[in-house]
């Protein structure tokens, strides 16, 4: 599919994934949803926020999704659009594709202090779960890019999700696509265990892994008596302890390049403190350690993901890698919406360094 864009450049890898958009409705300034009056409206879904962060700093970037074929469809590829990423794949349903014809909403009540942050679905029969997929051609849709992401989101939506979701995996990596995910485990979308057993069937495609759930790994396959590897492993892990679950992954998946997943203490609900941990080339690196103030934490861990990828794609050395994912996602707790709408690598790389300084 060939398209070109001025502001992305030329020459360079193609990123491509594929996920759920969703209309995100906010009470303004903090407030509860029982006594809310207005809402702030914006678009996102994880997959969406990782495209736009990237396309907003340069990467040529596309998305693919199903979603209705009228104004609350059209507006979120706009929004998608308007920050340069491409939406050509992108399917307008009609309403014999998808009866329900609706674009899932979510409902975000932003935390404060001491207070969580707290999400409510409305996402059940959306257009991409209605959608049939058996008639898109994985390696068509795939062909000219270079980069493939996905996530555990997605499969959880409905059965034809997570058949196609897998199909786009065997393609990509037949195609010789890089591939990366995220498990992302969202609780309201499915159990523990269903999402384990298919997010584990994901693992042997996969070649930069985010997180390290939900996913069995277990310490002897034919005995599932002994434990997983990851029991026990604390929120806050040590160096070592983090170290020997990443060794774990790789003797078990020898195709996995990359494992990075990021480390919050939540001292309050608007002050945070964020470090990762990253194996890559037979090492495990440890992040600086960042603590900050919260205006929206939705879509950090995209942002972190994001983060990565564009520091792979510009050949960084392994500590700037996941340091930069580290700054990437606390620049975006600094910004309204899901996504990372920073457009300048150098205000991430300040963060990365420690430079607070302004820039004049």
């Amino acid at each position: 599919m060939e398209h070109h864009n001025p502001l992305l450049g030329s020459g360079g890898k193609k990123f491509i994934t594929f996920g759920e958009i969703m209309l995100r409705l906010t009470p303004p300034n903090y407030g509860k949803i029982r006594v809310a009056t207005e809402f702030e409206a914006s678009y996102g879904g994880s997959e969406a926020n990782i495209a736009l962060a990237l396309a907003n700093l340069g990467v040529d970037s596309t998305f693919f999704s199903v979603v209705p074929n009228n104004s609350l469809g059209k507006s979120a590829v706009r929004m998608l659009r308007s920050n340069d990423v491409h939406c050509t794949p992108v399917i307008l349903s009609e309403p014999e594709q998808t009866p329900t014809h609706r674009l899932g909403t979510y409902y975000l009540e932003t935390g404060y202090g001491i207070r969580p942050s707290k999400v409510t679905y409305d996402r059940r029969h959306s257009a991409i779960t209605e959608f049939d997929f058996s008639g898109i051609d994985p390696k068509q849709l795939l062909a000219g890019y270079d980069w493939l992401h996905l996530s555990g989101i997605t499969p959880a939506l409905s059965p034809s999700c997570a058949d196609f979701t897998l199909k786009l995996m065997e393609a990509g990596r037949e195609l010789g696509l890089t591939i990366s995910f995220d498990g992302n485990f969202r609780s309201l979308l499915w159990t523990w265990e269903e999402a384990r057993d298919y997010c584990t069937k994901c693992l042997p495609y996969v070649d930069v892994l985010f997180g390290i759930e939900p996913y069995h790994l277990w310490r002897d396959e034919k005995d599932h008596a002994k434990g997983d590897w990851k029991d026990g492993l604390s929120f806050q892990p040590s160096y070592e302890a983090q170290d020997e679950v990443f060794q774990a992954f790789v003797e078990r998946y020898p195709n996995l390049r990359c494992i990075a997943r990021h480390v919050r203490y939540a001292h309050s609900g608007s002050e945070n403190s964020l470090m990762a941990y990253m194996w890559y080339a037979g090492h495990t690196f440890e992040s600086r350690l960042f603590t900050f103030n919260i205006l929206d934490r939705v879509g950090g861990g995209d942002a972190f993901a994001s983060g990565l990828i564009y520091a792979m794609l510009h050949g960084y050395k392994p500590m700037d890698m996941v340091n930069f994912a580290v700054a990437s996602s606390v620049i975006k707790h600094t910004i309204h919406g899901d996504g990372n709408i920073t457009d300048d690598v150098n205000s991430i790389r300040n963060l990365m360094n420690m430079n607070f300084d302004i820039k004049r």
